[in-house]
């Protein structure tokens, strides 16, 4: 008798129910059962309520700090492996602590190669994520990544806007390989802002590289955090002359007062994905949900088919 592939169980972490809802119900399937126990001092134990020996396994879960995000995702994958899940993907729409790459200055971690390390060690035997915040993560990994891009979300959605003198903008020099990928699917032209940060989140200052005159500008980056470079970059536009500045992002950390910030400064609309849960009680953001997309790129990884088409860029 023929071996059958069972149908993949899809699990999702507490902070990620909701995207873990939409996902599940792309795929055609529904939640699997998990419970959470707490004890009084704040430490908690996931556990798998159905049998998952045997099977492929997803566990959807960004991994946005508080660091009790990624403790739970580590453990979740520790219990699947010790259940003796056939494959375990760890499915992170935002993978956190990204932003620490590299050493920039002395006697500082590398944080996203010491989170890739721990999430194999706990049991992930495959990563899919989306717009990590620097490509040369995939290389902190042994384990395949499909890293995915949100400009197959993005791109039908700037298009659909029919904006005339279109300008693709960089908030910074780092996200100018970004700007000129989308420049080329829209078709115009490229702008960059150069800053200079006093410290972490604080810019001291901030200049325009290109025209702006009379166009419709869209900044382009992979995350918004305090919101402060993005709201500067569409002012210092709207300053130099153009039309609209609207900006597409992929995770919104919108941390601090940044829905205070995005209120009152000059951008016309922020565009971003659900990938972290965010207030959707704002007139200027727009969210795009990525459940579609996750969705379909894991029904592919199950039933081994081609992924190139999800990457637009």
């Amino acid at each position: 008798m023929a071996y059958q592939v069972p149908e993949p169980k899809i699990f999702a972490c507490t902070q990620s129910i909701e995207l873990g809802k939409k996902i599940a119900a792309s795929y055609g399937a529904e939640l699997g059962n998990i419970q959470f126990s707490r004890y009084s001092d704040g430490e908690f134990q996931p556990s798998f309520e159905e049998s998952i020996r045997g099977t492929r396994i997803f566990i959807i879960g960004s991994t946005n700090p508080s660091s009790e995000n990624l403790m739970e995702m580590l453990l979740m994958l520790d219990a699947a492996k010790r259940a003796s899940a056939r494959h375990i993907t760890a499915v992170m729409p935002y993978f956190g602590w990204a932003r620490q790459d590299r050493k920039d200055k002395p006697r500082v971690p590398i944080a996203a190669k010491l989170v890739a390390k721990m999430l194999e060690t706990a049991g992930a035997t495959r990563i899919i994520t989306m717009d990590l915040h620097a490509d040369q993560i995939q290389g902190f990994f042994e384990k395949p990544v499909d890293h995915l891009f949100a400009s197959t979300l993005f791109l039908p959605y700037l298009k659909g806007l029919n904006l005339d003198n279109l300008c693709i903008a960089s908030p910074d020099m780092g996200g100018s390989k970004r700007a000129y990928a989308y420049s080329k699917a829209l078709e115009c032209d490229v702008v960059i802002c150069y800053k200079q940060r006093a410290k972490a989140n604080v810019i001291s200052h901030m200049e325009l590289i290109g025209d702006v005159q009379g166009k419709n500008v869209i900044l382009v980056d992979d995350m918004v955090d305090t919101a402060g470079t993005l709201t500067k970059a569409a002012d210092l536009m709207i300053e130099r002359g153009a039309e609209s500045v609207r900006a597409v992002t992929t995770h919104g950390l919108l941390s601090g007062n940044a829905y205070e910030k995005i209120e009152k400064s000059k951008l016309t609309e922020l565009i971003i994905t659900d990938s972290i849960p965010i207030d959707h009680n704002q007139n200027k953001i727009k969210v795009l949900s990525c459940a579609d997309l996750f969705a379909d790129v894991m029904h592919r990884v199950h039933h081994n088919t081609s992924i190139s088409s999800k990457f637009l860029m």
